[in-house]
């Protein structure tokens, strides 16, 4: 308890090992809360696949630039699978890394067949994580389903130059962070940078996530950016609601955590171009400042 009362941020965190030392321990690691808020381990993480860049994506068919190839699986989805009956056993929640169109099918797959193993399971929040590429015919399961997309704005300008690529113009416009497409089906879109593979700016991700703009001006697939509003609560109500604390964060009402972050300008009205040169003034966590630009001061 006591390392926990000096923590300066709140951790939600997802276990990673495998399912010969989870089993016989998850009843003991589960903590909810813990220290006013502070820590909560109730999720466990696997990886179905590797990343696009790399061409370690596993796709439903070979990559454009690389016909020999069609990604891989990281991780076993028969490995994947028994940990998902350990999670709905014992009250977690699974979170899969999936990139690829394959990857994807796959996780929400096992995800569909274990929600029909146990119909007495209601809104457990399973994630995808990245959900980045996604055949037409997976969007829809999402919201079907109850799996949130938890998906970084920001991968997709720094992806973007090499998606088409690996992908071709077909697949990329069908299913390459197609942020709407998934919000128009009733799809919870969680967001985020994946720090450290991308920066930790929540503002660079912001503007991403609006802007879909590259480097060289051009903007990716602008049908899919979204709104201010959208990115806003992707980034505030939807991310407590992905960890199942809507109730106590993602919005500032009475009676919830008075976790604040003050910015130098006001993002929802200023000229796009403009957000990525707003700065944090104030970082503010159970109602104590934290961080202060002005002074310098980090608490």
């Amino acid at each position: 308890m006591a390392a926990i009362l000096e923590l300066r941020m709140r951790i939600w965190m997802m276990l990673r090992t495998s399912n010969q030392e989870l089993a016989p321990n998850l009843d003991k690691y589960r903590t909810i809360g813990e220290g006013g808020g502070f820590l909560t381990v109730r999720a466990i993480k696997r990886q179905m696949d590797g990343a696009l860049g790399s061409r370690g994506a596993w796709l439903l068919e070979p990559y454009t630039d690389k016909p020999d190839s069609s990604g891989l699986n990281t991780e076993d989805p028969a490995d994947i699978r028994k940990t998902a009956e350990l999670a709905i056993a014992h009250g977690y929640q699974l979170c899969v890394h999936a990139i690829g169109d394959r990857a994807n099918r796959e996780t929400l797959d096992i995800f569909e067949q274990v929600f029909q193993e146990h119909p007495d399971k209601k809104d457990l929040r399973w994630r995808v994580e990245h959900a980045q590429h996604l055949s037409a015919a997976d969007i829809p399961r999402f919201n079907r389903l109850g799996v949130i997309a938890s998906m970084q704005g920001i991968h997709c300008t720094s992806d973007a130059p090499y998606v088409l690529l690996r992908l071709g113009a077909r697949r990329a416009e069908e299913g390459a962070y197609v942020w709407q497409k998934l919000m128009k089906t009733g799809a919870i879109v969680g967001n985020g940078t994946d720090a450290p593979v991308e920066d930790v700016s929540p503002l660079a991700c912001f503007y991403a996530s609006v802007s879909r703009k590259l480097k060289d001006g051009t903007v990716f697939y602008p049908a899919q950016r979204m709104s201010r509003e959208e990115a806003l609560r992707s980034y505030t109500w939807n991310n407590a609601y992905m960890a199942f604390e809507e109730k106590v964060k993602g919005s500032l009402e009475p009676g919830k955590l008075a976790d604040i972050t003050v910015v130098s300008r006001d993002i929802m009205t200023i000229p796009e171009d403009e957000i990525p040169s707003t700065d944090v003034v104030y970082t503010i966590v159970g109602g104590k400042v934290m961080f202060e630009r002005a002074a310098g001061l980090k608490r």
